[in-house]
């Protein structure tokens, strides 16, 4: 059982047994624990599902086509871009026939504004309004550094790839011909990218944010208990 299915079955003990014996405050802990818990659990459900009536549900899925256009004008723009390519030709017949390593390539390019697109995307969706109450993009922040990781692994097995590879062997000892290398590699990346399907981008960010933000649902029933509290306080105090 996950966090976020911890909190909703303690948020409903609690009212369970604040009903069961009389305990007003009790009651009204586990009730506001749990619609914060629920508001939070639903909200994360819908960056990944479409949920019907629920406009804005599904954002993730909603804006596959953008995702995959960003990684491709990523991939082209500072991995194969004329100064990268000079970089990369070969001085020799020998080294026409090793791996083309591209991990120090990769590794110096900075990924952060990806993350901040797919952040930037969250943020201007129906549910940026939402997760600003409960901390906005702060709470979001923790995931930059795994989400960087895997990306940056991805395009690693990408560019090791033997089409990608054999591409550059054909054509990197003439100069002339780097446009055409660019648009050769451009097709491929893309045909690449075509190959993705939206479920498989949704499950590719579940595994890297969907866990982390289980925590959203809990500190939504903690805060929820906490008013509960004092809004049995501020009633006793009243009366």
């Amino acid at each position: 059982m996950n966090k976020s299915a911890i909190t909703n079955v303690v948020s409903l003990l609690a009212m369970a047994v604040g009903w069961f014996f009389q305990q007003n405050w009790l009651w009204m802990m586990g009730l506001f624990a749990f619609s914060g818990a629920i508001t939070n659990w639903l909200a994360i459900h819908m960056l990944f599902e479409k949920v019907p009536l629920l406009y804005g549900s599904g954002v993730i899925p909603a804006r596959f086509e953008a995702l995959k256009l960003a990684l491709h004008q990523l991939v082209m723009e500072q991995f194969f871009s004329e100064q990268h390519l000079k970089r990369l030709l070969p001085t020799d017949a020998k080294s026409t026939e090793a791996l083309i390593d591209l991990k120090p390539v990769i590794a110096s390019i900075d990924l952060s504004p990806a993350f901040d697109a797919l952040l930037d995307t969250v943020q201007k969706s129906s549910l940026g309004g939402m997760l600003a109450m409960f901390g906005g993009a702060q709470m979001l922040l923790p995931l930059k550094q795994p989400f960087i990781d895997n990306l940056s692994s991805a395009l690693v097995t990408l560019a090791e790839g033997p089409e990608v590879q054999e591409q550059l062997r054909k054509q990197l000892n003439s100069a002339e011909q780097q446009q055409k290398i660019q648009e050769q590699i451009s097709s491929l990346v893309e045909a690449r990218l075509a190959e993705l399907t939206p479920q498989l981008v949704k499950e590719l960010m579940q595994r890297l944010i969907a866990e982390h933000l289980g925590w959203l649902v809990v500190w939504g029933g903690v805060f929820g208990a906490l008013i509960g509290l004092v809004s049995v306080l501020i009633e006793a105090q009243i009366g």
